[in-house]
């Protein structure tokens, strides 16, 4: 089990960088389209790829993050409760998680499924919006298999 979960921690850095480069993407595009505007020539297609690309920041650095823990945590809620309780709420808490991000997974799967069918494309580049519909669902699938792991984690006691 420890050879996937090394699998899973590189597919998590992967996508990481993959987030981090659409982020200076959008980064060099729009800056690219301020200044281009001052001068009367605007990238007409800027637009479209920031929404896409903006996708693909979100979607990609959540495996990453995750594993990270670099979420939001409320620990003002569990903070007073023993620690037999702060390890039954991270039980429950990840097992919740990974339901929510098995359905997340499964539902983007099938809008990119439906987008590729109906050949839905972008307005202006005609790009296809599959690919990013389909990403975005194997990074669901890569965040239950880390909160598989964490779960794993904490059930041999492992970690606090």
């Amino acid at each position: 089990m420890g050879k996937t979960f090394s699998i899973v921690r590189g597919l998590s850095r992967l996508m990481y960088w993959v987030a981090a480069l659409a982020l200076v993407s959008i980064l060099f595009l729009t800056v690219s389209d301020v200044i281009l505007r001052r001068f009367k020539m605007p990238i007409d297609w800027a637009y479209e790829v920031v929404v896409l690309l903006g996708a693909i920041v979100i979607g990609f650095s959540l495996p990453q993050t995750t594993l990270e823990k670099g979420h939001v945590l409320m620990d003002f809620l569990t903070g007073k409760l023993p620690p037999h309780w702060k390890r039954a709420f991270s039980v429950i808490t990840r097992c919740l998680g990974i339901g929510l991000f098995a359905i997340f997974g499964w539902r983007m799967v099938l809008l990119g499924r439906n987008v590729w069918k109906s050949g839905q494309v972008s307005p202006v580049l005609q790009m296809a919006e599959y690919p990013v519909a389909y990403g975005i669902g194997v990074c669901c699938f890569i965040v239950c298999a880390v909160l598989f792991y964490d779960l794993t984690e904490k059930r041999k006691g492992v970690k606090p």
